[in-house]
């Protein structure tokens, strides 16, 4: 019979950490695919969450200073796509705040694989959009936006699922 594995030893506070970002990545791609919006309550409390799990777990103070680095970088690239009206501000803002979790370790994986998953994202929601929508969903108000060609692309659900993806490999979890 197969023995499960057994949880590493890290202390409530490691856990807590280890959970927050998920959870609040989750909530990202919930809020953007129904309501088409991040709130800043929600990328605000990630970003400033950064310093207390830094503190918390001991990360070294050299690495806080990249995760810092890394997070204004990326608040600059997505400030400026954002201004040219690329993407939203909501998803600008959860990128750089991600970005300040992930670090420079995981910043070019994180933006590979959100930049991929956003385009099928992207190619799914054409295809759907191009569909009808069966009369059972008519109904449902965050579909009928989902299903709006006049309506952007929730791309909180790439930078969710990319951040992650990327989370899952960081030395958060080592």
């Amino acid at each position: 019979m197969p023995v499960l594995a057994e949880l590493p030893d890290y202390s409530p506070l490691q856990w807590a950490v280890i959970g927050l970002f998920p959870v609040a990545m989750l909530a990202a791609a919930l809020w953007d695919a129904a309501a088409m919006r991040i709130p800043n309550w929600l990328t605000g409390g990630l970003a400033l969450a950064f310093p207390i799990a830094a503190a918390g777990t001991a990360l070294p103070l050299e690495t806080v200073g990249w995760h810092l680095l890394t997070g204004l970088g990326a608040l600059a690239v997505v400030m400026a796509l954002f201004a040219t009206g690329w993407i939203g501000g909501g998803d600008a803002k959860l990128f750089a705040a991600s970005a300040l979790w992930l670090g420079h370790e995981g910043i070019l994986a994180y933006t590979l694989v959100t930049t991929m998953l956003g385009g099928g994202l992207t190619l799914l929601l054409i295809s759907f959009r191009g569909l009808p929508l069966p009369q059972a969903l008519i109904g449902q108000e965050w579909i009928l936006r989902l299903h709006d060609p006049r309506e952007g692309v929730p791309y909180g659900l790439a930078l969710a699922a990319g951040g992650l993806l990327v989370f899952a490999q960081s030395p958060w979890l080592g």
